[in-house]
């Protein structure tokens, strides 16, 4: 839904209670696929997204295309992450809210689970600033959104209670706090990454709540 990373074992939750420590091959895998993505950036950076092939990407991080491959599903993966992997964090993040937060409230913390995957501000920034500026990204990160808003409308259903609109109501906070989030994106890499990504949602989401 949100632009990120694969590879990711280690960065969220597992060093919890009951978790076990990440082994040598887990952090090699991390390692490398942090490689690849800080190889992939840089190149898409430096002469655009359409004009940067997977053989050179894979070439400059010192890996073969296969073993690129293992790590990212399609070239598209290397900025925007992986669908089910933004699902099941998004969907874990509203089950764990406290029973008595609102829709809205779970919402908001599940978009924040979401921007944890970024390694840092800068990443995000140069990840976003893809998204918006490649139509091609553009187009499948909107449809990565329609296909997240649908596969956690269940969930935010629940937490409305019973009713006989709860569906639509929840299809329409969905659509509502998904396009705010956008708006927030678009309104952070317009000022060059100026202010926090939340604040900005917050700001939109009062404007529409009115």
């Amino acid at each position: 839904m949100t632009p990120g990373t694969q590879g990711r074992q280690g960065t969220r939750g597992t060093q919890g209670e009951g978790a076990s420590a990440p082994t040598l091959w887990d952090r090699t895998r991390q390692l490398a696929a942090q490689e690849i993505l800080r190889t992939a950036l840089r190149l898409f950076s430096e002469q655009g997204y359409e004009a940067t092939t997977i053989a050179q990407i894979a070439r400059e991080a010192g890996v073969s295309q296969r073993t690129l491959f293992r790590y990212f599903g399609t070239k598209e993966d290397l900025v925007g992450g992986s669908q089910d992997e933004f699902v099941a964090l998004m969907a874990e993040t509203i089950r764990e809210q406290p029973a008595d937060a609102d829709v809205w409230e779970a919402l908001r913390a599940a978009l924040k689970a979401a921007l944890s995957l970024h390694t840092s501000p800068e990443d995000a920034l140069e990840r976003f600033r893809l998204v918006h500026r490649t139509d091609s990204l553009r187009a499948a990160y909107l449809g990565k959104r329609v296909r997240c808003q649908e596969e956690l409308l269940p969930l935010l259903e629940a937490r409305l209670k019973t009713s006989e609109t709860a569906h639509v109501r929840a299809r329409a906070i969905a659509a509502t706090a998904f396009a705010c989030f956008d708006a927030a994106t678009t309104t952070w890499v317009e000022t060059d990454g100026q202010g926090d990504i939340l604040d900005l949602y917050d700001q939109c989401l009062a404007a529409v709540r009115g």
